[in-house]
């Protein structure tokens, strides 16, 4: 599998885009609201793009819930992360289990339109980012452990892996990566006891296949953001932590990566890094540049990391409504709306 990851224009592919995806370099697709109007046309177009891919491609969407969940009609609406344990009158054994259940619809709804993954969940802290905010369970670490681990083990249920974003912690910070570079001066002691914590403990259980790294600078570690630096990435994660899953690159056209420069250099920075997979969205100028001029290469390490992201699941979304655990995900999710 190629180490790009891109999106497609519409709902459904036009020439250029059938020409990007049977790219070898490129190995996965993100899709967004724009390609979505209808759980039949979304399952078609996965459908065509991994024909058009001609081989394994990863199938991608961030779909959390809340304010970030990219299909809305005929898909349940699965609360902020943030407000589940609210939602169960603060009682931690009802949390755990909503949390679980939400995992398990989640999964289920957007495997049945043939999407592999969602980036999904956030495992930061609901600290002053405000781009953060209700995406991350809690404030509190001992309470976002429990819930994060329920949400995992429902999306496990349901056969879908789980990506945890966006390490070591966005949250403690109030800049948007999106829109600018958030630079985080505290110490390395300080970001372990607090941001880190959660990313540790469900890297301990196993539960995490792949992390995204957040788009932020943490000066007393390293100089670089965390997906461009091989300190963070391959001696702090890999070696001190031992993750051997995939690594995403949070999108390289996101403004907290243009400090590394133009595209080109932004994928080839962060594949030095340590990435396994190249974010580059809603711009599909620079992710032409990337494709043709970036000097990246096809790792079989990466390729059988991302393999193992690859949907297990035959389920369609006919199917949806007869399996038992969308109907008791269900069931239980409605006792709290």
């Amino acid at each position: 599998m190629g180490p790009i990851m891109l999106d497609v224009q519409g709902t459904s592919l036009s020439a250029e885009d059938k020409e990007l995806l049977e790219h070898p370099r490129v190995g996965g697709c993100i899709l967004f609201s724009r390609n979505y109007h209808s759980p039949q046309q979304m399952t078609a177009l996965t459908q065509d793009i991994r024909a058009a891919a001609g081989s394994d491609i990863l199938l991608a969407v961030d779909h959390e819930g809340g304010r970030v969940q990219r299909f809305r009609e005929h898909f349940t609406a699965i609360p902020a992360m943030g407000s589940l344990w609210s939602l169960a009158g603060e009682d931690k054994t009802q949390a755990v289990k909503l949390a679980h259940q939400c995992g398990v619809l989640m999964a289920l709804e957007v495997q049945a339109v043939g999407i592999d993954i969602s980036f999904a969940p956030v495992l930061d802290i609901n600290g002053i980012s405000e781009v953060i905010g209700d995406r991350a369970f809690h404030q509190q670490t001992d309470v976002i452990i429990p819930l994060a681990t329920a949400f995992i083990d429902g999306m496990n249920t349901a056969g879908m892996l789980a990506t945890g974003k966006h390490f070591p912690g966005h949250g403690s910070v109030k800049e948007d990566s999106h829109i600018a570079l958030p630079v985080d001066s505290r110490s390395f002691n300080d970001i372990t006891g607090l941001d880190l914590k959660p990313f540790k403990v469900m890297l301990d259980k196993g539960a995490l296949s792949a992390l995204m790294p957040a788009h932020v600078i943490y000066p007393d570690i390293d100089k670089l953001g965390v997906g461009f630096s091989a300190v963070w990435l391959q001696k702090i994660l890999r070696q001190t932590l031992g993750f051997d899953g995939v690594i995403f690159s949070d999108d390289l056209s996101m403004e907290g990566a243009a400090v590394i420069g133009g595209y080109v250099e932004r994928a080839e920075a962060a594949q030095q890094a340590g990435c396994d997979m190249l974010l580059v969205c809603n711009n599909r100028k620079a992710a032409v540049e990337v494709i043709d001029n970036a000097n990246i290469s096809n790792d079989p390490s990466s390729s059988r990391r991302l393999g193992k992201l690859l949907k297990k699941t035959d389920m369609d979304w006919a199917g949806l409504a007869k399996d038992p655990r969308w109907q008791q995900a269900s069931r239980f999710l409605e006792n709290f709306l």
